[in-house]
């Protein structure tokens, strides 16, 4: 037995070429993902900040955080990127899982159809033209509905929730029935209270979307007062809308500074989240 184990234990640790690829692979996506970030960092610190690399700040300084915070005109795009933000993430999840629960009822005529159309819509959207055209016919151009609801109808998303759902155990559907549970009662009894994860983890891709979103705003929205974050942090960046300083500080220092700003709310999030999140990007991958 204790050979047995031995030889086991030798081959679980055995280096082969695959996990050396693996590795390898592994340390250079995760390079090329951190070394821009540590830049944008290291350069909104740095009073002195140029467009060459390094590792530390030259000059030292938070003056350009605080004068980012400072801008009162802030305030307003940033309230409005929560807002949709949490409109937006609840409206996605509750289409998600309202359309997942009624793709698993397997004894719904013309479900598979039903499948197909969803999978067909995602690989071949109407497009923009036609996504406006229905909203300004709604009249729901120059509001925030216009940039809320294109993207909280996600066909993939929805697959994953599907899949997450396909996985919880039939038994325990048939139960709720015998007990005289309705489908409705089931939905919020069984499904989503075993969700937890799966909802955790689309819903913070939802919750990303939409705080990063600027192409929509950009479509949709002409009334600078309904301008949410990004696109004032755009203006910022792109067209040096920068706030007045007494030139101790470098242009390129507050760029980089509003661009950490715009990802602190998921840098802040994210560790809360976590444990569900990496539950849930396995989402439907094993089922009973």
């Amino acid at each position: 037995m204790e050979r047995t184990a031995k030889t086991q234990t030798k081959k679980k640790n055995k280096i082969t070429p695959f996990s050396v690829v693996n590795t390898v692979l592994f340390i250079l996506i995760s390079l090329l993902i951190l070394i821009p970030i540590w830049k944008v960092l290291v350069d909104s610190l740095d009073a002195a900040a140029g467009y060459g690399m390094r590792l530390w700040p030259a000059k030292f300084t938070f003056g350009a955080y605080k004068m980012i915070l400072a801008r009162a005109d802030l305030y307003r795009p940033f309230l409005i990127s929560v807002l949709v933000t949490v409109a937006g993430t609840f409206v996605g999840l509750t289409l998600s899982t309202l359309g997942a629960y009624v793709l698993i009822q397997w004894e719904m005529p013309g479900r598979n159809v039903f499948s197909w159309l969803l999978l067909f819509t995602m690989l071949f959207s109407g497009g923009v033209i036609p996504t406006y055209v229905v909203m300004m016919n709604l009249h729901l151009t120059n509001t925030l509905w216009s940039v809320i609801l294109p993207l909280g109808i996600n066909v993939y998303n929805l697959v994953l929730m599907r899949n997450f759902f396909e996985g919880i155990p039939q038994s325990l559907f048939e139960s709720a029935k015998l007990d005289g549970c309705s489908p409705i009662g089931i939905f919020f009894r069984i499904v989503l209270p075993l969700s937890k994860a799966a909802l955790a983890a689309i819903g913070l891709m939802f919750a990303v979307t939409y705080w990063n979103d600027y192409t929509n705003f950009k479509i949709y929205i002409v009334d600078n007062k309904l301008f949410n974050f990004q696109m004032k942090l755009r203006a910022m960046v792109m067209d040096n809308d920068l706030p007045m300083d007494d030139g101790s500080i470098s242009t390129n220092t507050i760029q980089n500074a509003a661009i950490i700003v715009a990802i602190i709310p998921f840098m802040i999030l994210y560790p809360f989240c976590q444990d569900y999140f990496v539950q849930g990007v396995n989402v439907g991958a094993v089922k009973e």
